[in-house]
């Protein structure tokens, strides 16, 4: 199994940036690949960035392309969403998915809220 514990959500002002934590723990050797996603207020949950957990490959959806980055730091098995130029339609709760062979596993997500 793999756990996931989200961080660094929070209110900031159109324009500001803001930056996620996803920690990962148990099966780390598992996983193939980590994504973020977001589900706003009367909305489906989408895509935001993905990282292949092996090669390093990234990808995006194209609302958030040049001003999102997803990264990771294999000494802390810890996956980043850096938000820069954040608009009010980014406001919702973010997620973190891990998938392995097998299943996903979800965090329980971090509300980011951008108003002014």
């Amino acid at each position: 199994q793999v756990q996931l514990e989200e961080a660094g959500g929070g209110l900031v002002q159109p324009g500001g940036s803001l930056r996620l934590s996803c920690a990962a723990s148990g099966s780390i050797s598992s996983i193939s690949t980590m994504r973020w996603f977001r589900q706003a207020p009367g909305k489906q949950r989408e895509f935001v960035a993905g990282l292949g957990w092996s090669g390093g490959t990234t990808v995006y959806a194209d609302s958030v392309k040049g001003r999102f980055a997803i990264s990771r730091d294999d000494a802390k098995n810890t996956v980043y969403l850096q938000m820069n130029s954040l608009k009010p339609e980014d406001t919702a709760v973010y997620y973190c998915n891990a998938n392995t062979k097998q299943l996903g596993y979800w965090g329980q997500g971090t509300q980011v809220t951008v108003s002014s």
